[in-house]
């Protein structure tokens, strides 16, 4: 936001504490980073014509100049009466104005004491009618064409410097010596809340971040702010809460765009039923001719609205998380497999040994031919007569040894 070089009163300074330390909280969200300026928006309106007129003004350099009061119509048809805070720039029919801070004062000269503007603004004409003014001014027979030339004399002394010179109307060199001499900066002639506005009206980032930080400011007790997006998206405060109901001037606030989200765009609007103040300098919008710029001369309500748009690139896609198995898989063998041996087993299987044998007369590594079929049979008859023959033997050697015996 634009920061102006004049003290703040306690309820502004209040709120500007809160907006350093939500621009600081800010800052952990990440903010997208915003394709626009963060300068002032507000009320809208045009020049429609002049409302009541006053003397001509001769300043101490000669010039001569008329003085009036000017109608600001403003986009909700509320009219509001404004001085000229632009001594050098002409007016121009049908000029389109845009509220704004007085630290924007894009006019010729340096509108150096704004405050003091906006003090005369509060102890003249028309906030006072001319028999209160002429009370407190102590400015005998004055009128209102007096009111409106010496107000108007005292404000270009104090926006561009102007001192009046010889030749003027008694009542008005009256009336402007008053205004200027009492003119003090003091915290209620401090610059007073903007009407309406979020800035900056643009912002860019990606998916997966909160984009902004955008800045709500209004002369309102709150706002409530409306999102336009896609699914998910959401607006967040400075610490990243989802914001539901209204907000506060001072307030920053971003855009949450979900990890995953396809490009895309949203937008953010505000509309509130508050006051546009006496004191809020109202400039020519950018682009068209140069007109002068204007200040407020009376407090209205208004009807007002402002918006922002966010948009975002793709982001990486979020990698899923998978679902836990109802059956947990097997866990892997403590043993490993054995890897296949470089050198091949000689030695054959059971399944690789020959069902039929060798044709006879084969060499044989272990010594002879298996034993197998008749073969065997054979064994086995020769040792049972070798079994008989001995049993015989031993019973023909015991009865031999029982005969001598006896």
């Amino acid at each position: 936001m634009s920061i102006t070089s004049h003290p703040l009163p306690a309820t502004r300074r209040s709120r500007a504490i809160t907006k350093v330390a939500a621009t600081a909280a800010a800052a952990a969200l990440a903010f997208g980073l915003s394709s626009a300026p963060a300068a002032a928006e507000g009320a809208k309106g045009e020049y429609v014509g002049n409302a009541q007129g006053g003397h001509k003004v001769h300043t101490a350099n000669g010039a001569t100049v008329g003085t009036n009061l000017f109608k600001l119509k403003l986009e909700d048809g509320t009219v509001l009466r404004t001085y000229c805070i632009d001594f050098e720039t002409r007016i121009r029919g049908g000029a389109e104005y845009q509220e704004d801070d007085w630290a924007n004062y894009p006019g010729k000269g340096e509108f150096a004491e704004p405050a003091k503007v906006h003090w005369v603004l509060q102890h003249s004409f028309p906030k006072l009618d001319v028999a209160q003014l002429a009370q407190t001014s102590g400015v005998k027979g004055l009128d209102q064409r007096d009111a409106v030339a010496g107000t108007q004399a005292a404000i270009w002394h104090f926006s561009n410097g102007i001192k009046l010179g010889e030749g003027n109307d008694a009542e008005v060199k009256a009336l402007y010596t008053y205004l200027t001499e009492n003119a003090v900066e003091e915290p209620q002639s401090q610059q007073p809340e903007i009407s309406l506005s979020i800035t900056p009206a643009v912002a860019e980032g990606k998916a997966g971040e909160t984009i902004g930080g955008f800045m709500l400011e209004t002369s309102a007790d709150s706002v409530p702010l409306k999102l336009s997006g896609p699914e998910g998206v959401k607006l967040v405060d400075a610490e990243g809460a989802e914001i539901t109901g209204p907000v506060a001037s001072g307030t920053e606030f971003g855009v949450a765009v979900p990890e995953g989200a396809e490009a895309g765009e949203a937008g953010v609007s505000a509309s509130v039923s508050t006051e546009v103040h006496m004191g809020r300098l109202f400039k020519g919008v950018e682009g068209q001719k140069a007109t002068q710029t204007l200040i407020t001369a009376e407090t209205s309500t208004i009807s007002a609205e402002t918006g922002a748009k966010v948009s975002w690139t793709a982001g990486a896609k979020p990698t899923p998380t998978p679902s836990p198995s109802e059956t947990p898989s097997p866990s892997p063998s403590e043993t490993p497999s054995p890897s296949p041996s470089e050198t091949p087993d000689t030695k054959p299987t059971p399944s690789e040994t020959p069902s039929t044998p060798p044709a006879a007369g084969g060499d044989d590594d272990e010594g002879g031919l298996p034993v197998t079929g008749a073969a065997l049979g054979g064994l086995v008859a020769a040792a049972v007569a070798a079994l008989g023959a001995g049993a015989a033997v031993m019973y023909l050697s015991r009865k031999r040894r029982s005969s001598t015996v006896e």
